[in-house]
C-alpha cells in the first residue's frame, strides 16, 4: 500500500477512535490491510504532524484548541504579568515579567482584537503588528486600562 494511503488511514483512523501509543496505531492498521514497520510509522507520525497528548494521537489543532481553551483571561494575565507598554508607529511594545510574554501573547491573539494584526512573544516582551497608528493607540489605552 503506498504511503498516501497509509497516511489518509492513519487520518481517519484518528477521527474514529483514540489512539494510544505506536503499537495500537500499527495494530488497527494491520487489520486494515497496512503492514507497517515501528519505523515506517514513526516516520508517518511525525510528517503527519500527529502530537501525542495524555489521551493518546492527536492533529495539532485539536491541541491548539483544547489549550486555547484552558488559557487565563487576558485580563488576568495582563494585570498579572504585563508592567509596560508602548507604541512606536503601528508596532506595540509589551514588557512582560521573565517567562511570562508567550502565554500573554496567546491570549491576545485568542481575543481577536481588531487592534492586533498578530504577536511575537518572546520570554519578557512582546511585539504586536497593528493595522495602523491610530490602532496601535486603541490597543495600548485597552491594555493600560486592564492594567489600572
Amino acid at each position: 500500500m503506498s504511503k498516501l494511503s497509509r497516511h489518509a488511514a492513519i487520518r481517519e483512523i484518528l477521527t474514529e477512535q483514540k489512539i494510544a501509543n505506536q503499537d495500537d496505531l500499527r495494530r488497527v492498521l494491520y487489520r486494515r490491510g497496512h503492514r507497517v514497520t515501528q519505523a515506517t510509522l514513526s516516520r508517518d507520525i511525525h510528517e503527519l504532524g500527529l502530537l501525542k497528548t495524555p489521551a493518546g494521537y492527536a492533529f495539532p489543532q485539536e491541541t491548539e484548541a483544547a489549550s486555547d481553551a484552558f488559557l487565563p483571561s487576558v485580563e488576568r494575565l495582563i494585570r498579572e504579568f504585563v508592567y509596560e507598554v508602548r507604541s512606536a508607529q503601528n508596532l506595540v511594545v509589551v514588557k512582560t515579567s521573565a517567562g511570562s510574554a508567550q502565554p500573554v501573547a496567546a491570549a491576545m491573539d485568542a481575543e481577536d482584537w481588531p487592534e492586533v494584526v498578530g504577536t511575537v512573544g518572546g520570554d519578557d516582551t512582546i511585539l504586536i503588528i497593528s493595522p495602523d497608528l491610530r490602532a496601535a493607540e486603541k490597543l495600548v489605552s485597552r491594555i493600560k486600562h486592564l492594567l489600572a
